[in-house]
């Protein structure tokens, strides 16, 4: 019971210093806010390429190319892949991107054939708006992936400009992976002569779905090793590996987000411990006090916890909820050599986000509780 009075004292004498508790909190918001940004960041590069058991979808690209504009490979090549044994589909796909560097805002254009997308791309998308009939029906159509058609404020019938290239929208699509989501589906021949090639010539690589997920590396050398002595080499990865291989600078900039997370968690601890510190050199007198009439010193520490874990807790959940808000408003991205990263709230990042801050602030008010409980009722009465 004395705990619980304790604890309620504690909460009204917060209320007593609102500016300094309202600083306190806008600090703590903004750091919370920035850990939430980078575990978000994190979980994107995570999503993008963690590989697992159950993958079977290979990618065949032009060998020592790395940038979609220097990667070509004939258009015949996915007949003779399709041959192999364990290969259940290969897809030549011609990829045409704004930037090929590390970019916010980048539009990757993929190349499809009619009955590829038909066939492949229409059964591992979900049709938002419009139709694959309205795709099919116009050489200009385009299926826009849901993340790409939030950025651009996008809709059926909207016109798409990007890197030289205009199309029409003919539906938005959602997808399980992040590189359907931000992608703009065309039909190849249409791409392959906007870029300037040849209709039925060369493509930038082939996506090949394997039928036993356990023969994903074997299938990938069989591939290699029918192109090695050809005018066009190439190189097989895992989807995910080929991904994380593109995105390595994009891995890189996640470590280094790491950093300002630490540092925010930092900032937390530091602005609790500052807003208690300050706190209690102006309630020096009244704790000496509530010691006098038999509050003993365990209660008053428990008290100053309460305070700081209130700070805590108040600023975390104003700062994860801005960046949830943000984030998902947003639907920011990060893309290098064709390859994006979506930077995407979850329920499950905000919630650690303030759990992380509250186990901060309670032991950031862990040291002026005890020293405060320990304080001698004399001294605190001499204080001013």
């Amino acid at each position: 019971m004395i705990l619980l009075r304790t604890a309620a004292l504690s909460l009204r004498m917060l209320a007593r210093s609102r500016v300094r508790a309202a600083l306190a909190v806008a600090g703590i918001a903004v750091a919370v806010f920035i850990l939430c940004a980078e575990r978000a960041v994190h979980s994107g590069i995570v999503e993008a390429t963690a590989a697992n058991e159950r993958d079977t979808r290979l990618i065949v690209y032009r060998a020592n190319r790395f940038c979609p504009f220097t990667s070509r490979l004939p258009e015949r090549y996915a007949d003779e892949v399709a041959s192999i044994e364990g290969v259940k589909s290969a897809v030549p796909m011609q990829i045409v991107v704004s930037n090929c560097r590390a970019s916010l805002d980048v539009v990757v254009f993929r190349g499809v054939r009619a009955a590829d997308a038909a066939r492949g791309i229409a059964a591992r998308v979900r049709f938002v708006e419009g139709s694959l009939d309205a795709f099919l029906a116009r050489g200009d159509g385009a299926l826009v992936g849901s993340a790409l058609a939030a950025r651009r404020g996008l809709k059926p019938g909207d016109r798409l400009s990007a890197a030289g290239i205009t199309v029409t929208v003919a539906g938005i699509v959602d997808a399980d992976g992040p590189q359907d989501r931000n992608a703009c589906f065309v039909q190849l021949p249409f791409l392959q002569a906007a870029a300037g090639g040849v209709q039925g010539g060369e493509v930038t690589q082939l996506e090949v779905e394997v039928a036993d997920p356990a023969k994903l590396r074997e299938v990938a050398t069989l591939i290699d090793a029918r192109f090695a002595t050809d005018l066009a080499p190439t190189t097989t990865r895992p989807e995910k590996a080929f991904v994380a291989r593109a995105a390595a600078d994009l891995v890189a900039i996640a470590e280094f987000a790491g950093f300002l997370g630490v540092g925010a968690l930092l900032a937390i601890f530091a602005l609790v411990a500052n807003a208690i510190v300050l706190s209690l050199e102006h309630r020096t007198r009244e704790l000496a006090v509530l010691q006098s009439v038999g509050f003993p010193g365990k209660a008053l520490a428990f008290g100053i916890v309460v305070e700081s874990s209130a700070l805590a807790f108040v600023g975390a959940v104003v700062g994860a909820g801005a960046a949830s808000l943000v984030l998902g408003l947003g639907r920011f991205s990060l893309g290098a050599e064709g390859v994006l990263v979506e930077f995407r709230p979850s329920g499950v990042t905000a919630a650690a986000s303030v759990a992380l801050a509250l186990a901060v602030g309670i032991a950031a008010g862990l040291i002026p509780a005890i020293a405060a409980s320990r304080k001698a009722i004399v001294e605190g009465l001499r204080a001013a």
